[in-house]
């Protein structure tokens, strides 16, 4: 039988089942099926949408470079981000990928307002009294190693916490750090697979 869950992984979590010496993984977070595997990852100090399941075609249909799913990112920068590396992370940066210049494709990216509703992190981004940090969504339709971080980093504002909030039409919600739901197989498609 296919199972497909949603998961928002924490902070400072593999997104592997198989043990890591001094590392927590999924398997310390999250029960389910010995078969479920996720599809994609984040990094370690990423957090968010994670998509589990035992649906050996998915891996293939989500991650493929050729259909350009859109991914959503909240991204908290380091400093008081300027319009125009708004502008830059919307065209498109040159950032480093196994040791080769690779130039992104362009990005929506627009800088929040008011910082956008986020569930607590443990721990939490470290406070500087003296300098600012700035909330962006950003949305890509590829996916290299780091990415996200490469990408403001490149723009002259560090990444200081990353959550990955949307695939396609699937969203974490409201689910909290660590929890998981599950989705019926027609739910899934709807919310990943355009007609």
């Amino acid at each position: 039988m296919l199972r497909y869950f949603i998961v928002h992984k924490p902070f400072q979590v593999l997104s592997q089942f198989s043990p890591v010496e001094n590392k927590n993984t999924l398997k310390d977070i999250f029960d389910v099926p010995a078969d479920v595997y996720p599809v994609g990852r984040l990094d370690y100090d990423s957090e968010g949408l994670l998509i589990l399941t035992n649906d050996g075609t998915m891996n293939k249909r989500l991650l493929h470079p050729t259909y350009a799913h859109e991914r959503e990112y909240r991204v908290q920068v380091d400093g008081a981000i300027s319009a125009m590396a708004i502008y830059q992370l919307s065209k498109g940066v040159t950032i480093n990928v196994d040791g080769k210049n690779y130039q992104t494709k362009p990005s929506q990216a627009i800088a929040f307002e008011n910082e956008p509703a986020v569930s607590e992190r443990n721990p939490p981004v470290r406070f500087r009294k003296n300098i600012p940090t700035s909330w962006i969504q950003l949305i890509l339709t590829e996916g290299k190693n780091r990415q996200v971080r490469k990408m403001t980093a490149a723009v002259g504002f560090p990444t200081l916490r990353l959550i990955r909030y949307r695939i396609e039409k699937l969203t974490i919600g409201s689910l909290e750090s660590g929890q998981l739901q599950e989705l019926s197989q027609a739910e899934i498609n709807s919310a990943l697979f355009r007609k």
